[in-house]
């Protein structure tokens, strides 16, 4: 097919960079060197001819992406064989012609374009290989041929593993074009790809064919430009170049020493190249990553793709600038969520949130705007998110992004009004839980039977409950009477004597906290199996298979009934718990009962019995010691009675509200549950009724149109495909802290100069030094802890609590003063730094730590 014949329709048949370069074609102003593809037709024929092509495949497909030995050793049988493959005369025939109507004696780069290459969603860049300045239609075929087996690189091959591709899915079209022998070849980036600005462009550019800057030969000059103008250059010393061999292919040759220093191009040459960028951008409706070549003053273009590592943008309708904070690092749960989850999440909460990425932001900019909403808002987020408030910081500064505008009549910080004060009595916290328990015991009987969209509807009301419960002023009012008083604690012990974090210890071992509590049972439950050897040997295999329904079993083994019992009434009470629990769609304990035998294994191993009870005596004892301890200094000191009387105001107030802080997500996420058991039986029976494919395609509807789904009794297929599949790309990207309109991703900084030279800066959020192994944990059912290890993990939401009472400290990448792990980490007493960004990839498995969890860093001792 020649390139006049292509466009992105044809994906299937002539691969990624075929079908851009059909468009590009079509783009008027764009300049592509005329070819034509040998399109996947021709690559389906050679393996249909060649059996012995898929009985590798076959055994390429059983590999695991982990075993290189093997996908070496049967990626270079398969390149091997297609090479060798003797192509048909009449598909030889064709390809001849075609290269003669590029002129007789043209030379031809000769490049792959598979089908899974090139795509929104994964780029496949480097994979697969291309050949230059290819003479004469023999060579042109040769190089075919190992275009065609090069989709069985190693690289490829892995890659394709990973990232769940079939081989037999994946065809290879591979395109020949005329060659263009440049004076100066490079890439341009239409967004910038560090920091992701959608209106920054990058251009690098060194001498000779771009291949010198792809494969990594030479550093090329950098140039960078805002709004039409070059805003920064950075010029490289170019002392190699790939050029045009004359016996056909390239070569790598010196650049004379006058020509290393001078720019590859002129300003004016790169802003005309950054317009012709935003041409190709508008056309493809995504930021592109552009390849170019430059002859005199003519630009060529060899290929375009979309930059697939750029975190997407939330769509919206006006112009305006925006700042968006990112929700998951308030709640700690940065993973990509389903539509069903975000969906629910954004009728839960009252504050209009955002979607990008498949996660949630809320846009802060209109509280920017004004100087009393700036205040609030850089306040609160200096206490619990220094790594966000310097990001906003940094947005502020620039003077130009955020309009302001006055306080009168301007949006209100996020705090609002001060809450109305609240006595310190314990009758006010049981009786929030209490009503909140019978609110979820209502919703389970009054749910049961419900079905179709009197299910949808009755789910729709009772989301006003759940909001009511959530932000019900006496509730919030708790909340806050224990944030506020811990840090009226930490600021006036601090300033009267000299104590860092003192609310730290004082809240250990606080009553009513669900989250804690939960850590502590499964210890209980541990202590129970633990007599029953046969009972823990079976437990072993069950942690080894996986397999969920072992709690069937377990009444056949000797103590079995005892253990199932500890299991299913630990179920009952935290079983609607797990890992990013506020996505609605995430599978639960009670699903997935397995998750939670590992946890027991480690609690039988690394504890004597009764451990529960001590831990919490032993927080218990060392909160009243602490108090004494603290009162008495404070006597000592003039005034010291009237402040030693404040402050044990103070803390019997705040160990009357601290544990309460955890409760309401706990009673959301009970509700949650409920509302995921009736959807999935309604699922279920749309299933039965061949509306849905599978149950778990409601992941991929919003709430609202499963409703739609329901009453109409048909749904869009390919929709839930699409969706499917932009989760899969979601899932591998890395969300911001803040992203702002224009698309910069920023993160932000400490900016702090009080740690010791080498460590890792922090947040404190528990104080308290200790030293131990580094356990770092991407999967808390794959944790493998002894007593005294340090868990370092992305984030922790309730659900890891259950590893807290295994360690000794944490550190986590993501987090704020007040996030789940930071309250239930000072109530363990486990010295805790988190929003340390890349703990996990700086800090090894297995390495000695320090962690400051009083002053917010980590060293690395080995």
């Amino acid at each position: 097919m020649g390139f006049g014949q292509i466009d992105r329709t044809n994906l299937a048949e002539v691969g990624g960079k075929g079908a851009h370069l059909g468009e590009l074609s079509r783009i008027d102003g764009v300049r592509v060197p005329d070819g034509f593809c040998v399109t996947t037709d021709a690559y389906r024929k050679i393996l249909a001819g060649t059996p012995a092509i898929g009985d590798r495949l076959d055994r390429l497909s059983r590999v695991s992406p982990d075993d290189r030995a093997a996908i070496a050793t049967v990626s270079a049988e398969i390149r091997d064989a297609v090479e060798g493959v003797t192509m048909p005369d009449d598909l030889v025939a064709e390809i001849g012609e075609a290269v003669a109507r590029l002129g007789e004696g043209a030379a031809c780069a000769v490049r792959s374009s598979a089908t899974a290459e090139d795509l929104p969603t994964a780029s496949f860049a480097g994979q697969q290989d291309s050949y230059l300045n290819i003479v004469g239609t023999e060579d042109v075929l040769r190089h075919i041929r190992r275009c065609w087996a090069s989709l069985f690189t190693e690289r490829a091959v892995t890659y394709r593993l990973h990232n769940g591709f079939d081989h037999r899915s994946v065809f290879m079209a591979v395109v020949v074009q005329r060659m263009v022998f440049p004076e100066a070849a490079g890439i341009l980036f239409t967004a910038d790809p560090v920091t992701s600005n959608r209106k920054v462009a990058t251009v690098e550019a060194g001498w000779g064919l771009g291949e010198a800057l792809v494969s990594g030969l030479v550093n090329g000059d950098v140039y960078t430009v805002h709004d039409g103008e070059v805003v920064s250059t950075s010029i490289a010393t170019k002392q190699r170049a790939v050029q045009a061999s004359p016996d056909g292919g390239t070569q790598d040759t010196p650049v004379a020493p006058e020509r290393q220093t001078r720019p590859a191009l002129t300003d004016a040459q790169v802003v005309r190249l950054v317009a012709l960028g935003r041409r190709i951008e508008a056309h493809f409706g995504r930021p592109q990553d552009i390849e170019w070549c430059l002859t005199g003053e003519d630009i060529d273009v060899v290929q375009s793709r979309p930059i697939t590592t750029l975190f997407p943008l939330p769509q919206v309708d006006d112009q305006e600038n925006h700042v968006y904070i990112s929700v998951g690092h308030q709640q700690m749960m940065t993973d990509a969520m389903k539509p069903l989850g975000l969906s629910l999440w954004q009728l839960t909460t009252p504050r209009p949130m955002a979607e990008a990425g498949g996660r949630l932001f809320v846009d802060v900019a209109p509280i920017l705007a004004t100087s009393a909403g700036r205040a609030s808002i850089m306040g609160t987020l200096g206490k619990s998110d220094p790594l966000i408030q310097d990001a906003l910081r940094t947005v502020l500064d620039r003077g130009d992004f955020i309009r302001s505008v006055p306080d009168e009549g301007g949006p209100a910080g996020p705090g609002g009004a001060a809450p109305t004060p609240i006595e310190t009595d314990p009758a006010i916290v049981t009786d929030l839980i209490a009503r909140n328990q019978e609110s979820v015991a209502t919703l389970r009987r009054e749910i049961q039977g419900l079905s179709g969209p009197a299910l949808l509807d009755f789910i729709f009301d009772d989301l006003t409950e759940l909001r009511r419960l959530l932000f019900e002023p006496r509730s919030h009012q708790a909340i806050m009477a224990g944030m506020d008083t811990s840090e009226w604690l930490n600021d006036n012990l601090g300033e009267w004597l000299g104590e860092k974090n003192a609310a730290d210890v004082l809240t250990q071992s606080v009553p009513h906290n669900v989250t804690s509590e939960m850590g502590l049972a499964l210890l209980d439950v541990a202590d129970r199996i633990r007599p029953h050897g046969e009972v823990v040997e079976f437990l072993r295999k069950v942690a080894d298979d996986g397999r969920d329904d072992f709690l069937d079993d377990l009444p056949s083994l000797a103590g079995g009934q005892e253990a199932r019992d500890a299991i299913q009434e630990y179920l009952d009470e935290y079983g609607m718990r797990c890992a990013g629990e506020i996505d609605i769609t995430r599978t639960r304990w009670s699903e997935r009962p397995a998750t939670l035998v590992p946890l027991v294994l480690g609690n039988i191993k690394n504890f004597e019995p009764g451990a529960g009870k001590r831990r919490f005596e032993q927080g218990l004892q060392e909160a009243q010691r602490k108090e004494q301890e603290l009162l008495t200094r404070l006597r000592a000191l003039p005034g010291g009675e009237e402040k030693a009387a404040e402050t044990k105001r103070m803390i019997d107030r705040v160990r009357t509200f601290a544990g309460y802080r955890e409760y309401p997500k706990y009673g959301m996420v009970s509700r949650y549950f409920v509302y995921k058991q009736a959807l999935l039986r309604e699922a279920e029976r749309l299933v039965g009724k061949g509306v849905l494919r599978e149950r778990e395609d409601l992941y991929y509807l919003r709430l609202q149109e499963f409703h739609d789904v329901v009453r109409a009794g048909e749904v869009d297929h390919e929709l839930i495909r699409k969706r499917r599949e932009a989760f899969r790309s979601y899932e591998a990207l890395t969300p911001p802290r803040v992203l702002t309109s224009d698309g910069e991703a920023l993160t932000g900084d400490y900016r702090r100069d009080d740690a010791p030279p080498g460590a890792l800066a922090g947040l404190a959020v528990s104080a308290g030094t200790v030293e131990g192994r580094a356990r770092v944990v991407v999967d808390m059912a794959q944790a493998d802890l002894e007593a005294g290890d340090i868990l370092v993990t992305a984030y922790t939401d309730p659900s890891w609590t259950p590893l807290f009472v295994a360690v000794s400290g944490l550190v986590t990448e993501v987090g704020g003063l007040m996030t789940h792990g930071a309250v239930i980490a000072r109530e363990y007493g486990l010295p805790a730094v988190v929003g340390l960004e890349g703990a996990t990839r700086l800090i090894r498995d297995g390495q000695r730590i320090r962690v400051n969890g009083t002053d917010g860093y980590v060293q690395i001792l080995d």
